[in-house]
């Protein structure tokens, strides 16, 4: 059987890029050869603290079978491979051809799923994370599903085409805060990789005043020219800031929390005008205390944005391919050969997490040791 290189997640600081076999496809599926893959949040939580939610021996994943060791990396680009088999002139896809993938996997027949609502999925599983047979993105291949691939526009190359999958957590949670958010006043807490799509999102969506809660400089430099206004929470009082720049000083009308850390949910509910919306697009590391009052008094709404659903995925491909994301670019900080990626991937982010927001890794890069 042939052999590729793959970051094989063991667990909690023991990732291992090794020689694995090259995944085979099953029906209605392709083989995607990577381009990049980006790291996200989730990988590095999982790098720190995990195995949290990959799957183990002792609790396979129930939908994919999944265990440890499995090849992480979920948001990946690249280029078809093979189509599926049997589908020579049945199949959409070309050999050669550049595809973007949405790596979330789920059922289909549970009654979310059954709804368009795939993201709550009762078995909701990701390429990259909880996928031991079809593999991940940091590696050479990977298997896809045929209906979760998406062709890139003629305007996105595939040397920032990773950064889609961000996109469209923020367009999901875009939606979330079910509102028109056309003209409004927002706030985004945390300028990571999420947060810097999210800025993305919102100019395409239309938004007013457009402010942004930071507290690392070095994250400033990506956002400050595509935002109004940035505000260090360690020297401002951000409710403060945000009431002086909004009408009337009544405070934002939406605030999205992609930082999911306490002080930030308390800055962004007290920066909140009366009735307004807080969506939490992070992932918590410990359950959030709600300031009780000030949420009860000011009737604020406080939703989730779990990932996205398959049609968010469309419709982000849709309006990326008619230029609405601007400045998504801003988002890659550093490119790694797949050989370095423990050492200048996953170590750069823990130890200087701040100074980067994403990272893209490429198996096709000379590794820095050879």
């Amino acid at each position: 059987m042939s052999k590729m290189r793959a970051a094989q997640y063991y667990g909690r600081r023991d990732v291992r890029v090794e020689d694995v076999p090259i995944p085979e496809p099953g029906p209605g599926e392709c083989l995607v050869e990577v381009e990049w893959c980006g790291i996200c949040g989730s990988d590095l939580h999982e790098y720190v603290a995990g195995p949290v939610g990959i799957p183990t021996p002792e609790r396979p994943h129930p939908l994919t079978g999944g265990q440890t060791p499995l090849t992480l990396g979920h948001e990946f680009c690249g280029r078809i491979k093979t189509i599926p088999p049997g589908s020579s002139s049945s199949s959409k896809w070309k050999v050669g051809q550049a595809v973007m993938v949405d790596p979330h996997v789920v059922c289909r027949s549970c009654l979310s799923c059954r709804s368009g609502n795939d993201q709550m999925c009762s078995t909701l599983a990701f390429v990259g994370i909880s996928d031991s047979r079809r593999g991940g993105g940091l590696s050479e291949y990977v298997v896809v599903e045929e209906d979760h691939i998406h062709a890139l526009p003629d305007n996105v190359g595939l040397e920032y085409a990773a950064v889609i999958e961000p996109l469209a957590v923020g367009h999901h949670a875009a939606k979330m805060a079910n509102t028109d958010l056309r003209g409004l006043d927002v706030l985004i807490v945390g300028g990571g990789p999420v947060g810097v799509g999210m800025i993305s999102v919102l100019r395409a969506h239309g938004v007013g005043t457009l402010l942004l809660s930071e507290p690392t400089a070095a994250r400033w430099a990506h956002a400050k020219a595509t935002v109004d206004r940035v505000i260090d929470p360690k020297t401002e009082n951000v409710g403060d800031v945000c009431r002086s720049l909004t009408d009337g000083g009544k405070g934002v009308d939406v605030v999205f929390d992609c930082a999911g850390v306490q002080p930030g949910l308390d800055a962004g509910m007290d920066a909140l005008r009366h009735g307004g919306t807080l969506v939490n697009v992070a992932i918590w590391e410990q359950s959030p205390a709600i300031p009780f009052w000030r949420f009860f008094l000011k009737e604020l709404k406080f939703v989730s944005s779990a990932c996205y659903n398959m049609a968010d995925f469309k419709e982000v491909m849709e309006l990326i391919g008619k230029g609405q994301f601007q400045g998504y670019e801003k988002m890659v900080t550093s490119r790694v050969a797949l050989e370095d990626v423990v050492e200048k991937g996953f170590e750069e982010l823990v130890n200087n997490r701040d100074d980067q927001i994403k990272i893209l890794i490429s198996p096709k890069l000379r590794s820095s040791q050879a």
